[in-house]
């Protein structure tokens, strides 16, 4: 039997939502979008490493260092967060309901990754829905646990993280010396990921995505990442955020019934530890010149210990910012109610400027340039959220997952 949290307010008029989460959810689809912008735009390495292409100037190596320092890790980390949360919440519903919880968060699960498939394969290789499927199916696992116990789980499995990223440096690191053919293949995997493996190396993406669709389709198909993979490298990262998810719904924490004096001290100790860390972080890469040891070190080592503490600084500053009945409360719990189809959106927009279906303008802009594009997303996703729940009362694709798996579930 799940353990309910203390009963949150719940706004009237409004089905039962919770504004907080709505509000949380809402800021992070559109504060990811500052992460994935180079992964719409720019080559695949050119993600987490600013000189492997289009990071020439000083304008470009600052924006790519604002957002290590303030967005990268911590904006993923709150969407997992939420996740988390919101999957406890929904289970518990369920079960008020008299309806089978764990039967219909499987369902769920199931929908979400095929849909997350779809998107990985057809539209965008960024795709986090399908990773988030399998963890979410793992973590059901979990959901009986005490706030306490959820919360201790969740820093052991940081730590297994950590010992998973440290194992791959020190591959790399001994990679370094490149005297075997073995060496050579993981040295050239590691640049190909996160260092300056150079024109000849990006080519083949550059003209798959500045052509036809099917171009583009048949790349992704031949160099996306296993999800199954992905379960075992990052899973344990996207888990110990899920988790910590669920305790902070459990605690009252994201429901907004901490004392405001508590959230101001989460916030100024969040973001009073992680921003000088990963401004550090960021420092350490420049001064290396962007070495691909330093990149990856960072990305799958360093990052590790700070990034949910940064992740819950942020949930924290907003859930003290958040104003009933205010326009930008409001706004941007909209787009949060949303966050499905705002964030499958995003990428179909974004993908269709860089990409050769549409405007082809993938590897032609500069690092900063591109994100001329972001205040016009969020203008767009601010914009019509509200007026399109007003009239539906639900996102279209929320609407798809959820008749999905009900149908699924009764069998119909």
């Amino acid at each position: 039997m799940i353990d309910h949290p203390p009963s949150p307010p719940v706004l009237p008029g409004d089905r039962g939502r919770l504004l907080t989460l709505d509000a949380l959810r809402g800021v992070a689809v559109m504060a990811i979008l500052l992460a994935n912008m180079p992964g719409f735009a720019l080559p695949d390495p050119a993600y987490s490493n600013p000189r492997a292409w289009g990071g020439d100037r000083a304008i470009d190596i600052a924006v790519w260092a604002l957002t290590e320092i303030f967005v990268n890790g911590r904006m993923r980390g709150l969407f997992s967060l939420l996740f988390g949360g919101s999957m406890l919440l929904i289970l518990q519903r369920a079960e008020d309901a008299g309806e089978n919880g764990a039967t219909l968060h499987l369902r769920r699960m199931a929908v979400l990754f095929v849909l997350g498939m779809i998107h990985l394969s057809f539209i965008w290789t960024g795709d986090i829905l399908a990773h988030y499927a399998l963890v979410g199916t793992i973590a059901l696992g979990f959901v009986d646990m005490s706030a306490r116990r959820l919360l201790v789980l969740a820093v052991v499995l940081t730590g297994f993280s950590m010992a998973l990223g440290a194992l791959d440096c020190l591959g790399l690191f001994a990679a370094a010396a490149r005297d075997t053919p073995q060496a050579v293949a993981l040295w050239n995997a590691y640049q190909a990921a996160f260092g300056m493996p150079g024109p000849a190396v990006l080519m083949p993406e550059i003209i798959a995505m500045r052509g036809s669709w099917s171009d583009g389709t048949a790349f992704r198909l031949a160099n996306n990442g296993n999800p199954l993979l992905d379960l075992i490298s990052i899973g344990p990262e996207t888990l110990s955020a899920m988790l910590l998810g669920m305790a902070a719904l459990r605690s009252g924490f994201l429901t907004g019934q901490w004392s405001r004096s508590t959230y101001r001290r989460c916030a100024a100790l969040g973001l009073g530890i992680s921003l000088p860390a990963y401004a550090a972080m960021a420092a350490t890469v420049m001064a290396s010149g962007y070495d691909v040891r330093a990149v990856a070190l960072t990305q799958l080592f360093l990052q590790a210990p700070v990034r949910l503490i940064g992740t819950i600084g942020y949930a924290a500053l907003v859930l003290l910012l958040v104003r009933p009945g205010g326009w930008w409360t409001t706004r941007i719990a909209a787009a949060g109610r949303m966050a499905f189809t705002n964030y499958i959106a995003t990428s179909v927009v974004m993908t269709f400027v860089s990409y050769g279906h549409g405007l082809g303008q993938f590897a032609q802009w500069h690092r900063a340039t591109i994100y001329l594009l972001i205040p016009v997303a969020w203008a767009l996703m601010l914009a019509w959220s509200k007026p399109w729940l007003d009239r539906f009362g639900q996102g279209p694709l929320e609407r798809l997952w959820r008749v999905t798996a009900r149908t699924s579930l009764s069998g119909r």
